[in-house]
């Protein structure tokens, strides 16, 4: 008796792997589930009929990079394909790309570039937001349970290390997305993205899973690693939320702020007033100002670099296009 229910337990998981094996078939959709999952969000990032301005993005703070325990590369670069893809934001480069530019400036201003390469002052182009992407939380068990206990026990040899080897859990990611207005320095967006995915996973047990056979499939990034798909997921949550909400905006920071920016043509003076008055101060050729809106005829009202406001004519500066 005791036999027979043994053997009717054997027969039963041995249905079970073999339902699982089949199961693990790289055109089953439980493997590919991942993959569509990304695809599909990928199809749902929201596309800007106009920029709401231009994006530096940044690492967050802090001397331990979250990214690097989870075996991921910077969530900037994941950041920037969104972005792009969207349409909603110009990139600037504040990263490798800018440092690049910079060292050609350097051989530019000592004379080492070939003449006509048109580098010099005023040309980069400005932020009118910075994002810093961020993790809140990252679970990658989030409520395991594993059946390798019972399989082991129940069948021996080659068939139960692979029952005891698959695990099934839940991975989560909780995320969240800053920006802030360059010219204010005020956080004008916050969002929060979740990811979730329940996960059929596998153990490193037995060679028929090893480096040559799904276990590869276990090296990490945002595209082919489950917990890489769950932040990419949440990530993408919060982004979306984050263009709803700044949907609003106008084009850019600069007319959100009633705010353009102008660099002096001639020598002029900043006075108190439209007609005159005190001088605040002088202003030589090239320095930077910025229109508050207010206008007089000609006279417009400017802050300087260093937030000295008052009036200059608008004839002695250009406006930055």
């Amino acid at each position: 008796m005791d036999f027979s229910i043994r053997t009717a337990a054997i027969t039963a998981v041995a249905v079970g792997c073999t339902f699982m094996l089949g199961a693990c078939d790289a055109s089953n959709p439980l493997v590919k589930q991942g993959q569509r999952d990304r695809e599909a969000k990928e199809a749902q990032i929201p596309h800007c009929s106009k920029k709401l301005g231009s994006l530096s993005v940044v690492e967050p703070e802090g001397s331990v990079h979250w990214w690097t325990q989870q075996q991921l590369p910077s969530p900037t670069k994941l950041i920037k394909v969104f972005v792009a893809k969207s349409g909603c934001f110009t990139l600037v480069d504040r990263g490798m790309g800018m440092n690049a530019a910079m060292r050609e400036r350097d051989l530019a201003a000592g004379g080492e570039l070939r003449g006509g390469s048109n580098l010099g002052k005023g040309q980069i182009k400005a932020a009118d937001y910075v994002m810093v992407p961020d993790l809140v939380a990252s679970n990658r068990d989030a409520g395991g349970g594993g059946i390798g206990a019972l399989a082991q026990g129940l069948v021996g040899g080659t068939t139960g290390k692979l029952l005891g080897s698959i695990n099934i859990n839940s991975k989560t990611a909780d995320v969240v997305l800053t920006v802030t207005d360059v010219r204010s320095s005020e956080q004008v967006a916050m969002t929060e993205g979740h990811g979730e995915k329940h996960d059929i996973g596998f153990g490193a047990q037995g060679s028929f899973w090893g480096t040559s056979g799904l276990g590869a499939a276990g090296v990490g990034a945002y595209a082919n690693t489950t917990q890489g798909q769950v932040i990419t997921l949440a990530y993408l949550d919060a982004y979306t939320k984050l263009v709803t909400e700044l949907g609003g905006l106008p084009a850019n920071a600069s007319a959100a702020n009633s705010r353009q920016t102008g660099a002096m043509r001639v020598a002029s003076r900043m006075t108190a007033a439209p007609t005159g008055g005190a001088v605040v101060r002088s202003l030589e050729p090239g320095m930077m100002v910025y229109p508050t809106g207010n206008r007089s005829g000609l006279m417009w009202e400017v802050d300087d670099e260093h937030g000295n406001r008052g009036w200059v004519s608008s004839e002695n500066f250009d406006l930055a296009h």
